[in-house]
């Protein structure tokens, strides 16, 4: 668990004289999930004075006009519009309805003004896509629901996406990944704001850890982003998918697809945010957790059937992502299967492409071809990531 480390200096400007800092406004748009909406709500907007969590004031803004229609067909009418914006210091923007269109141009403006007057701009799960959109993730660190960070990054290729954390404080910007690190992140900014105390409190009223450990690896799946569908780099995807279980390198994934390593690294990030020796370890270690879960094989044979070239290499990888070796994952998994449930043998590996990328592969095989980072260094402080 990383600490809490002080913002970065050029974070640490000076709100305008119009601004509170205890003032937090909300950012709502039609369309929005109510779930991840409802978060920012009940943290900053509860009055809790009585567990030892100081109060903010809270103003819910509409981004557009109204009503503002979310989840379950449900309309909603913000007190607020964008005016309300200029008494903030905290500006959350809690979701975006859809990571494929523009936000408002009104609303992109009010963000901006509000960064440069000094305001803490916040965005939870796709709510990083609004602020992308108004330019203020550019050469960034930032994170978002694993699901979407691809997009992010390709959409927008100036922002440093890290779909592994849980959040991301870069000083006057914080984003967060999906749903529940929402509330981590919110959490993140109590305790920056009033201490480690006034956190706790609150995480006891709201009934969760006061702080998270480990990142969005052990949910990351093999989804990939739906653009990759019609690219001729779908065929070189699902093939290396479906040969998890040889030992290959990113040389050879290059030269199926008749690209040089560095034009490859290049055209595989801009699809999946991701360099291809990192997701290509990713996928190794999730065939693993899948093997473990559905099989009896020993770790030494998980190892070879996932292309690890040693039982060591897959422990330290496994052990970077998932936080636990092989043994003490299988056990845990297995402690809390019902009774008597049996733990079938594992199936092909084949079946484990998913039913996408073996369809995007066999409609690119027809086409021309086209023509995370690592893990963190636990001895580097971690001035603007910070994992819950």
């Amino acid at each position: 668990m990383s600490q809490d480390l002080a913002a970065p200096p050029e974070a640490t400007r000076k709100l305008s004289g119009r601004r509170r800092r205890e003032i937090v406004a909300v950012l709502l748009f039609s369309g929005g999930p109510i779930f991840e909406s409802s978060i920012p709500l009940s943290v900053f907007g509860i009055d809790r004075q009585d567990a030892g969590v100081p109060r903010y004031r809270l103003l819910v803004c509409a981004g557009e006009e109204g009503p503002l229609r979310t989840t379950g067909g449900l309309e909603l009418t913000a007190p607020y519009g964008l005016e309300a914006m200029s008494r903030a210091g905290t500006v959350v923007v809690p979701a975006w309805r859809s990571i494929t269109s523009p936000p408002p141009p009104e609303a992109l403006d009010a963000l901006r003004r509000a960064h440069e007057e000094g305001a803490r701009i916040v965005g939870l799960c796709t709510g990083a896509f609004v602020l992308a959109a108004a330019g203020l993730l550019d050469g960034r660190p930032a994170t978002t629901h694993w699901m979407y960070a691809p997009t992010l990054a390709k959409r927008y290729p100036s922002v440093h996406v890290d779909p592994r954390e849980l959040f991301v404080d870069d000083g006057d910007v914080l984003t967060s990944a999906g749903t529940a690190a929402g509330i981590d992140l919110c959490l993140h900014i109590v305790r920056t704001d009033h201490g480690t105390e006034a956190a706790g409190a609150l995480a006891r009223r709201l009934v969760v850890p006061p702080r998270r450990s480990g990142g969005q690896e052990r949910y990351l799946d093999r989804s990939l982003p739906e653009e990759i569908g019609a690219d001729p780099l779908a065929e070189v995807v699902a093939w290396a998918l479906e040969h998890l279980h040889e030992q290959f390198d990113v040389e050879t994934l290059a030269a199926r697809a008749y690209m040089s390593r560095r034009t490859f690294d290049r055209r595989f990030r801009s699809l999946t945010g991701s360099a291809p020796l990192q997701w290509l370890i990713t996928q190794r270690v999730l065939q693993a957790q899948r093997l473990l879960e559905t099989s009896d094989y020993s770790v030494d044979e998980v190892a070879g059937r996932c292309g690890f070239r040693s039982p060591v290499a897959l422990r330290g990888h496994f052990r970077r992502q998932l936080g636990s070796s092989p043994a003490a994952y299988r056990a845990a998994y297995r402690a809390r299967r019902p009774a008597g449930d049996p733990v079938p043998l594992g199936a092909p590996l084949a079946e484990a492409v998913p039913q996408q990328v073996r369809r995007a592969a066999a409609a690119s095989a027809a086409l021309p071809l086209g023509a995370s980072a690592p893990a963190p260094d636990p001895g580097k402080p971690e001035a603007y990531a910070r994992r819950g």
